[in-house]
């Protein structure tokens, strides 16, 4: 089940980071500026961050079979539509219209995590469905540049989709819950129940009293700080190669893949090390934390990425950084299950912290395409913010993170500010 949302993550990825790949073509063929590419990049997290957490309310309310197969149709037909765009304002429609598509895929996701595996095995699971979207971005360089090499930019917007249209057929063959699996014997479900402390059993809390806890604000502005970073790879890192280090479409393809592909098994290897942490008899707070806030401090060697005067050197930084960066995303989509006070809110909660995350998505691409206009096309200030942010994320899962628990089984009900003073953890 956890490698059905492998896939269907992937195709997410594949699809959102085609533009980025195809971007220098386009810039070329409709004239386009730094300043609007960066709008393009940027206008799919308009819409795939606002509706992240009505998406995650439906996901709790339909489930995740419906609801994945439902956004994978949706996105594919928009992809393909990509490829007959005309101008800017035609691309821009399509790019919000994506984002809109994309957005129950992630909730479904961590939705399957809560419902198939039990407590300790689900940073393990979550990291193995969110490292799709390294997948997905590394599996875009080489397929996307080969098929605008043989197809033109245009072609490689209509084969994604085709492949998005063909796994929904897999999606609906293979996927179900563990209610309703035909295979699924009284041990495994048992197995999946133990040691279950999180996602309650009660009803589901009202969706704005989610807000009034300090683990919620954490999640929301930690995750942004986190994918600041990280969607500087999915946006502007193929430009940057190009631009600022002059790699060529066959170098893009070989090489630009690098950092997503060596990224799968450092968030692999984060999501291990607290499923083992967790049967030491570590805590849940201590075995999340540890890679969250670590993996955030190293992530910030982006900044260097920037001054050095190697390539090479260059792309090894940025690699480690997102190694770095996906080894702390190890287990931030078992965070919903943990936390949630009830299997209703599992959803939502990913909904939630996705919409901040994806805000830092359409955020981070627009701020990268202002300082380099600003600043004559150098990535060396928008690597050094992105360090920044790097380490202001890292501070926020240290300090502002509490004890990590069902919502409303602790005392932290959220004082945000107060807690970034005096440094608490809660109880």
């Amino acid at each position: 089940m956890i490698w059905l949302a492998f896939g269907a993550v992937t195709i997410n990825y594949l699809d959102r980071a085609n533009l980025g790949v195809a971007l220098p073509h386009i810039t070329e063929d409709l004239g386009l500026s730094n300043s609007v590419s960066g709008i393009l990049l940027g206008a799919f997290f308009w819409t795939y961050a606002a509706f992240l957490p009505p998406s995650g309310w439906l996901v709790d309310r339909f489930g995740p079979r419906r609801m994945m197969v439902v956004a994978v149709a949706g996105w594919s037909v928009v992809t393909m539509l990509m490829g007959a765009a005309t101008g800017f304002l035609v691309l821009l429609l399509l790019r919000l219209l994506l984002g809109a598509a994309e957005s129950p895929a992630y909730p479904s996701s961590s939705k399957i995590v809560s419902r198939w595996f039990p407590t300790r095995e689900r940073a393990l699971a979550a990291s193995i469905f969110d490292s799709g979207g390294r997948a997905g971005t590394a599996i875009a360089l080489p397929v996307c540049t080969a098929v605008i090499a043989l197809l033109g930019w245009r072609g490689s917007f209509v084969t994604a989709g085709l492949v998005g249209l063909l796994y929904c057929a897999v999606w609906l063959r293979f996927y179900r819950d563990p209610e309703t699996h035909p295979k699924l014997t009284d041990a495994e479900r048992e197995h999946i129940r133990d040691g279950d402390t999180a996602a309650g059993h009660g009803e589901a809390m009202p969706w704005r009293d989610l807000f009034r806890y300090r683990t919620t604000w954490a999640m929301v502005l930690g995750f942004f700080c986190l994918s600041y970073v990280l969607y500087f790879f999915i946006t502007w890192f193929p430009s940057y190669l190009v631009d600022a280090r002059g790699f060529d479409l066959l170098n893009l393809g070989i090489f630009g893949m690098l950092p997503s592909l060596v990224a799968i098994p450092s968030q692999l290897l984060g999501g291990a090390l607290q499923t083992r942490l967790i049967r030491a008899g570590r805590s849940v707070s201590f075995a999340r934390k540890l890679p969250l806030v670590s993996g955030l401090v190293l992530s910030s060697v982006i900044f260097f990425a920037g001054t050095v005067d190697s390539a090479a050197a260059a792309l090894a930084l940025l690699a480690f950084s997102q190694c770095a960066l996906t080894f702390a995303a190890s287990g931030l989509w078992a965070l919903p299950s943990d936390v949630a006070p009830a299997p209703g809110n599992v959803a939502s909660l990913a909904g939630i912290q996705g919409f901040a995350s994806n805000t830092a998505g359409f955020v981070s691409p627009l701020v990268v395409g202002v300082l380099l206009d600003a600043t004559g096309g150098s990535y060396v200030v928008p690597l050094a913010v992105a360090g920044g942010v790097a380490l202001l994320g890292a501070l926020i899962y240290g300090l502002l993170l509490g004890r990590i628990a069902p919502l409303g089984q602790t005392s932290e009900v959220s004082q945000p500010d107060a807690a970034v003073v005096t440094g608490t953890t809660g109880t």
